[in-house]
């Protein structure tokens, strides 16, 4: 007797829905961003955030691909993907920051300062949408979704 085990899921992927609407919140977040470090430290403030909120908002789109794709070819490689996936992210976001440490428009304050705002900002933010519901992976249906069923 086999029982049939799944290996990997081949169902819709709730990852870009997500990223696309933490994008969709993140570009809301950065006029305020982009002001708040203009006053505190003037143009270069205002160009750290940019960069800071491209940054984070990439790191959440190259995770949101690597865990989908990883998801449709074996579990295993979802929690590989997972752990050393945050690991890789981790490194490119590091890379990014030490490319431009010393070039003249980079406030280090600013750029840190939105880095960690932004990441953690919109984790908390977004935890709001979610679904943590099998019937519904990704963001909840909204009250015209459910009604419409």
């Amino acid at each position: 007797m086999t029982a049939a085990v799944a290996t990997r899921d081949l169902g819709p992927a709730p990852e870009p829905v997500l990223v696309r609407d933490m994008a969709r919140r993140g570009l809301a977040f950065a006029p305020l961003a982009l002001a708040a470090c203009a006053a505190g430290w003037g143009v270069d403030g205002a160009a750290s955030a940019g960069y800071a909120i491209a940054i984070v908002l990439a790191n959440f789109v190259l995770a949101a691909w690597m865990l989908s794709t990883a998801a449709r070819i074996s579990y295993g490689l979802l929690m590989g993907a997972a752990l050393f996936g945050f690991l890789l992210r981790l490194g490119l976001v590091s890379a990014a920051v030490l490319l431009v440490k010393d070039a003249a428009w980079v406030e280090p304050v600013a750029l840190g300062l939105t880095l960690v705002v932004a990441h953690l900002g919109l984790l908390f933010w977004e935890l709001r949408y979610v679904s943590i519901s099998l019937a519904h992976p990704g963001l909840k249906p909204t009250s015209k979704e459910t009604s419409s069923r």
